[in-house]
């Protein structure tokens, strides 16, 4: 196994790599980074990490390399909950439009094999995703942000990317930067048939998807935790899954922040 530094604690986030020796091309995630939740960052990096069984490459998107590099320049507006809220749509770009790469929110905790989702492209989709029907009644989430509801609410906290696909070649900084949310999360570049879905359990939604003890195929792979997690004050009782992971954790991450 090798790394690169992924030493945020000076302001600066690298990419990370794992091969195990293996000389296959890396599968490519690029992961949503905000410093308000570089502990969330951290966990979503070491779950897929210590799970893979491929060589992966995982890319934290910041935003102030992003303006630091000319790829993105939009004011932030105020239904924009997190840095990577529109950065997320330069994935294809970021991978030089080839070959499939995956966008991920850094608030997930993920429990199987990353390589078991990657199985699943088609490469007949633009895009992958989990079609979630999902209309959330809380006001706010994470640390007090606004709740916005809005047709494919958090299909685009999960992307899995055909980056080589004609129709995301739109996807350029220009048009990021310019774009209206509703352009962007909504997908309206692609058609509906362009839109492949994935099963629910690779963005398993916490206080909305709920799992069936009877049935195998409700378990979740990857845990969402879209409304916050323990590294915000307001959610510091809500740990369960983060004290299971911390207890067979061998990372060094610092958990301080969590709260618990």
């Amino acid at each position: 196994m090798s790394f690169s530094s992924a030493d945020s604690s000076n302001g600066k986030v690298h990419p990370v790599s794992h091969s195990n020796g293996d000389t296959k091309k890396p599968l490519k995630i690029f992961v949503g980074y905000d410093p308000r939740e570089d502990i969330a960052y951290q966990v979503c990096l070491h779950s897929i990490l210590k799970r893979s069984s491929v060589p992966v490459e995982v890319i934290p998107i910041k935003q102030s390399d992003l303006r630091e590099n000319g790829l993105y320049w939009r004011e932030r507006g105020q239904l924009e909950s997190t840095e990577f809220s529109f950065t997320r749509f330069l994935t294809p770009h970021l991978a030089n439009f080839q070959g499939w790469a995956m966008f991920v929110d850094c608030d997930f905790l993920y429990l199987a094999d990353i390589k078991e989702l990657f199985d699943l492209v088609d490469d007949k989709y633009a895009i992958m995703c989990v079609h979630h029907d999902y209309a959330p009644k809380e006001k706010t989430k994470m640390d007090g942000v606004v709740q916005t509801v809005y047709p494919r609410k958090n299909w685009s906290s999960m992307v899995l990317y055909n980056c080589g696909h004609p129709k995301n070649r739109i996807l350029t900084p220009d048009v990021v930067n310019s774009q209206t949310g509703a352009f962007l999360h909504r997908f309206q570049w692609l058609e509906d048939h362009e839109i492949g879905s994935v099963p629910f359990v690779w963005n398993f939604l916490v206080g909305h998807n709920k799992v069936d003890h009877e049935d195998a195929s409700t378990f979740p792979k990857a845990i969402h935790y879209t409304l916050g997690g323990p590294w915000f004050e307001s959610w510091k009782n809500y740990i369960s899954n983060f004290l299971t992971f911390r207890a067979n954790d061998r990372s060094g991450i610092d958990f301080s922040a969590l709260h618990v």
